[in-house]
């Protein structure tokens, strides 16, 4: 297979690595805003440096796209792939707003095209574990799930404006693996956010933590929170209680977290650093899913009306925080 990558940031490199060494690839085609940056990533992966144009004209078109750009191009490039009938991948979201979510789906669903999400968390083992057991009736009735996720560190100020804030850049990924864990759908939320820590998220409009209560459809409450200053290390769970049993994701001897009781365990000797680590293995088996869905082997395992339902979930959050009150699902539009 022929793959194009655009995108050569941080994700996009490593996404590179892996395809470059994917059995199912022959040729790997990058390209970035920043030439250079391309060009190095090309050398160290085998791949051929393109210009953005070369991945949509001329006799040599990849098979599919994989796109990892900045965020605010990645709606022009899902219709673009879309009109050109490439499959394409691309990390989320699909775009900061709901307009720009549904026009692009718009594309999408009238070129009769496909579109992946990258929602990495989905083809992590333990939240599959978690999945299976809520499924199978494990954990008996489901009554309390609670998720967080906690960055070690700030992101660069720049990027926050264009983030689109912690509720829809961070918690998304909460709430999409929230629907997917327990095959239930949010009827309401309740959101609030501080700023209490650097001062470039007061600037940016944005909270650098947040906690939300989350009503499912069948009654079950989940919390989910987050932070941008973690400084024990990258931390994500999620933690399922019912009437017959508990379970947790996220649990191991790189979770950082100290036990306060006298025999408790102590401090991870290397606690995750970051997501890539973390969740490295997930996202090869996610672009391995991808491409065994071009190559007509697999359903499209989280197709963009996944992204739709979460970002819906992180916009009511937005007007809870604002407004200070529960907000109904039904009250945000897309659904």
């Amino acid at each position: 297979m022929r793959i194009g990558l655009i995108g050569t940031g941080r994700i996009g490199t490593f996404h590179s690595e892996v395809l470059s060494r994917h059995p199912a690839v022959d040729s790997l085609l990058v390209t970035d805003a920043d030439p250079e940056r391309a060009a190095a990533v090309a050398t160290r992966t085998g791949a051929t440096a393109v210009t953005v144009d070369a991945m949509f004209t001329g006799g040599g078109l990849p098979d599919a796209l994989v796109i990892c750009s900045a965020t605010a191009a990645h709606a022009p490039l899902i219709a673009r792939a879309a009109r050109a009938g490439l499959p394409a991948f691309c990390e989320k979201p699909i775009a900061l707003d709901l307009p720009g979510t549904l026009g692009a789906l718009a594309e999408v669903e009238a070129a009769g095209s496909v579109l992946q999400l990258g929602f990495m968390r989905r083809f992590d083992a333990g939240y599959a574990a978690a999945r299976a057991a809520v499924r199978e009736g494990r954990l008996g009735r489901l009554h309390t799930v609670r998720a967080a996720t906690s960055d070690p560190a700030p992101p660069p100020a720049a990027y926050l404006p264009l983030s689109g804030g912690l509720y829809r850049d961070c918690l998304v990924h909460d709430f999409d693996i929230l629907r997917w864990v327990t095959g239930r759908e949010v009827r309401e939320v309740y959101a609030t956010g501080s700023d209490a820590g650097p001062a470039m998220f007061r600037e940016a409009g944005d909270v650098d933590t947040a906690a939300v209560l989350l009503t499912l459809d069948d009654g079950t409450l989940a919390t989910a929170t987050a932070t941008r200053c973690n400084g024990a290390g990258y931390d994500v769970r999620m933690e399922l209680a019912g009437e017959l049993d508990q379970l947790a994701v996220g649990l191991d001897d790189r979770t950082p977290l100290t036990s306060a009781e006298p025999d408790g365990p102590g401090a991870p000797p290397k606690p995750w650093p970051g997501f890539l680590e973390r969740f490295a293995p997930a996202y090869e088996a996610e672009l391995d899913a991808f491409l065994r869905v071009v190559r007509g082997e697999l359903a499209n395992p989280c197709d963009g009306r996944e992204a739709l339902h979460a970002l819906r979930i992180a916009e009511a959050c937005e007007v809870s925080r604002r407004e200070r009150r529960p907000v109904a699902m039904a009250e945000i539009p897309g659904g």
